[in-house]
């Protein structure tokens, strides 16, 4: 699957004095994006991490279109880009429950070897359910 969504609330605490939602908290609500993508191929993060496998984030773009607000309904939507082998790469776009483009972003993450700290290869089991 090379494609998934997950929608969730905004939280009071996810805001300003505003009601706006903290720009920052925005890489968080991608990393739902990507743990829920994962989920849906079959595979948990923790799997992963219980098999000596890190997924740091070295490349993070985010283009903020419209502010999210306290209490809306957020749509993230998560798009693999391509085959990953080393690095896998992820477009994201989040909407409100209007279905108004709130944020355009990317991220590259590395496949880590927990133990040698060192790059590895995509873990066959992603790439057997991707086909």
């Amino acid at each position: 699957m090379n494609f998934n969504k997950v929608s969730f609330r905004v939280r009071y605490s996810e805001t300003d004095q505003m009601g706006v939602v903290y720009h920052g908290r925005y890489a968080e609500y991608l990393e739902v994006g990507r743990v829920e993508w994962l989920r849906s191929l079959g595979i948990s993060y923790k799997k992963l991490e219980d098999d000596g496998i890190f997924l740091p984030v070295i490349h993070l773009q985010i283009q903020y279109k419209k502010s999210a607000k306290y209490d809306d309904l957020l749509t993230v939507e998560t798009y693999l880009k391509d085959k990953p082998l080393v690095r896998i790469n992820f477009d994201y776009k989040i909407y409100n429950e209007n279905r108004e483009l709130l944020v355009l972003a990317s991220t590259t993450l590395v496949f880590m070897d927990k133990e040698k700290n060192k790059p590895v290869k995509c873990p066959p089991m992603i790439l057997e359910k991707l086909g």
